[in-house]
C-alpha cells in the first residue's frame, strides 16, 4: 500500500511539472455507478452521412466512433424495473390478558371487575322432554356404518345397476309399518282404557235418564241404611282422616327445609356426610345434583341405595327383603358382551350374609350414557321387569339378567333354575317423566316404592319434593 501511494504522488507531481503529461485516471470507487435511464419510447437519433462526406477524415471518423459507442451503450443497458414499496406488517390479534392502565385514578377501581370487552357466555339451558328423548334415542340407537366395497388395485370399479321395483317399495312400506306397530307394542302402556272411551262412557252416563234414576235410588238406599247404624261407627268410614298421610309423602319440617336449602348452596368443597360402610363421601358439590333441573350422579344414587338396605335391616317386617346393586354392576356384567366371572365375587354369602335367590326383589340400575333406567329381578312373582321413565323397553337387558340369575344360583348353591317360564315385561301404568332431567329421581322412587311393596302412585309433580327429601335423608344418613 505504501509503494502504491508513493507512485500516485509521483505521477501527480509529474503532471504539475509537465502540463503535456496525460492526467492519471481517478481511483476506482466502491459505489456502483448506474448509467442514466433513457425513456423507452424515444430511441437515440440516427446520423446519416451525406454523399459529399464519403471520404472519411479525422473528424468524421471520430464522430462515427462516438455514435457507435453511444449506440452500443444504450443497447447493452437492461430494461429498467420499478420496485414496489414493501408491504406493511400484518397486524395480529393478541390472545392474552391485557393490562388496563389507569392514570389519574381513571377507570374502574374494583380489583375483580371484568374488562369492558369481556362478555360472559350464558349458562346452558336444560333440555326439554322432546329434546331429551331424541338425545337418549340417538345414544341408545347409534347409526350402523355402511361397509366399504373393496376394489382390487388395477381394476376399474364396475357401476352397479339398480333395478327399481314398485312392489319392493310397497313391501318396504308394509315392513316399516309393522316395525312401528311392534315398537308401539313394546312401549309401556300408560292407560288401560283409551281416553275417547272414557269420555264417551262419561257423557253417556250424564245423558242417560235411566242411569240417573238408578243412582238416585242407590243414594236413597244408602242413606236409609246409614240412618239405622250408629253415627260413631259411620263417621270414621265416610270422613277421611286428614292427618294420616302416606309415609313416602310426609312433608318436611321448616327446620329440614332450611337445612336442605343451606346444603344445596354455598362452598362446594365442604364435606357434608360420610358413609363409612360404603366409604362414600358426599360434598356440597356432589349433593347439588339434587337441585332442580340437574342430573343425578353415581355417588348420590349409590348412597341412597345403601340407606334403603339399612332401612330394611332396621325394620324387616315392614319392608320386602331386597338386594340393591350399585350403578357399576351392570356395566361390569356386560363388559365384552357378558362376563359373569367379573361380578362373581360381588355376591358371596360371606359378604352379603344371604343368597340372592332368597330375596324377594333384586334391583339393577342401568345407565345408558345420558339416561337412568331400572331392571328388577322379581323372584317373588317370577318375572323380569324393566322400568324406563321415557316409556322405552330393553329386552336385551332382561335376557342378560336372566342368564346372570341362572349362573348365580348354579355357582352359589349348585342348583339349576329354569327361568324360561318367567315373564319378561314392562310395567303398565308406569309414571313417566315430563322433562329432560328427572330420570334418576324417577328410578330411585321406583326402587323406594317397590321395596315398600307399594304401587307407583306418584308423578312428575312430586319430583321437586322427592329431591329435597332425598337430600335430607342423605344429610341424616337415614332413609325414612
Amino acid at each position: 500500500m505504501g509503494a502504491l501511494t508513493d507512485s500516485r504522488k509521483r505521477v501527480s507531481a509529474d503532471h504539475r511539472l509537465h502540463p503535456s503529461f496525460p492526467p492519471s485516471p481517478p481511483p476506482p470507487s466502491k459505489r456502483t455507478k448506474l448509467a442514466p435511464l433513457l425513456p423507452v419510447s424515444s430511441p437515440p437519433p440516427l446520423h446519416y452521412a451525406s454523399p459529399s462526406s464519403a471520404a472519411p477524415g479525422p473528424s468524421s471518423s471520430a464522430a462515427a466512433a462516438a455514435a457507435t459507442a453511444s449506440t452500443s451503450s444504450h443497447s447493452s443497458l437492461p430494461h429498467p424495473r420499478r420496485r414496489l414499496p414493501p408491504a406493511p406488517p400484518i397486524s395480529r390479534p393478541i390472545h392474552g390478558p391485557q393490562r388496563v392502565r389507569r392514570s389519574f385514578r381513571g377507570g374502574n377501581s374494583r380489583p375483580n371487575s371484568n374488562p369492558p370487552w369481556y362478555s360472559p357466555s350464558p349458562p346452558p339451558k336444560p333440555l326439554g322432554l322432546d329434546q331429551y328423548a331424541d338425545l337418549v334415542y340417538s345414544v341408545t340407537h347409534p347409526p350402523r356404518p355402511t361397509p366399504a366395497v373393496h376394489v382390487p388395485r388395477g381394476t376399474e370399479a364396475i357401476p352397479e345397476v339398480v333395478m327399481v321395483d314398485d312392489n319392493e317399495d310397497i313391501r318396504q312400506d308394509k315392513e316399516d309399518e309393522q316395525d312401528v306397530e311392534e315398537e308401539a307394542k313394546a312401549k309401556v302402556v300408560g292407560r288401560k282404557v283409551p281416553l275417547y272411551k272414557e269420555l264417551y262412557e262419561k257423557s253417556s252416563r250424564q245423558r242417560d235418564a235411566r242411569l240417573r234414576t238408578l243412582e238416585f235410588e242407590v243414594q236413597l238406599a244408602e242413606k236409609g241404611r246409614l240412618g239405622l247404624e250408629r253415627l260413631a261407627e259411620v263417621l270414621p268410614r265416610i270422613t277421611p282422616n286428614k292427618e294420616e298421610v302416606p309415609e313416602p309423602f310426609v312433608p318436611l319440617t321448616d327446620e329440614d327445609e332450611d337445612n336442605v336449602r343451606h346444603a344445596l348452596g354455598g362452598r362446594k368443597s365442604e364435606t357434608l356426610s360420610v358413609h363409612e360402610a360404603s366409604n362414600i363421601v358426599i360434598t356440597r358439590e356432589i349433593l347439588q345434583c339434587l337441585n332442580d333441573k340437574e342430573w343425578l350422579n353415581d355417588e348420590v344414587i349409590n348412597l341412597y341405595l345403601e340407606l334403603l338396605k339399612e332401612r330394611e335391616l332396621r325394620e324387616p317386617n315392614k319392608f320386602l327383603k331386597c338386594h340393591f346393586f350399585n350403578t357399576f354392576f351392570y356395566k361390569k356384567l356386560i363388559n365384552g358382551g357378558y362376563d359373569y366371572k367379573s361380578v362373581r365375587r360381588w355376591t358371596t354369602k360371606r359378604k352379603l350374609g344371604y343368597n340372592l335367590i332368597d330375596c324377594d326383589k333384586i334391583f339393577v340400575p342401568i345407565h345408558k350414557d345420558v339416561h337412568w333406567c331400572l331392571a328388577v329381578i322379581n323372584i317373588k312373582e317370577k318375572k323380569f321387569q324393566y322400568l324406563d321413565s321415557l316409556g322405552y323397553m330393553d329386552m336385551k337387558a332382561l335376557r342378560i339378567l336372566a342368564k346372570y340369575l341362572v349362573d348365580e344360583v348354579k355357582d352359589k348353591s349348585g342348583k339349576q333354575i329354569d327361568v324360561h317360564a318367567w315373564k319378561q315385561e314392562g310395567v303398565q301404568n308406569l309414571p313417566l317423566q315430563e322433562n329432560g332431567w328427572d330420570c334418576g329421581m324417577f328410578m330411585l322412587k321406583y326402587i323406594d316404592f317397590y321395596s315398600r311393596d307399594m304401587e307407583l302412585v306418584f308423578g312428575q309433580k312430586h319430583m321437586s319434593y322427592f329431591r329435597r327429601r332425598t337430600a335430607k335423608e342423605i344429610l341424616d344418613l337415614k332413609a325414612g
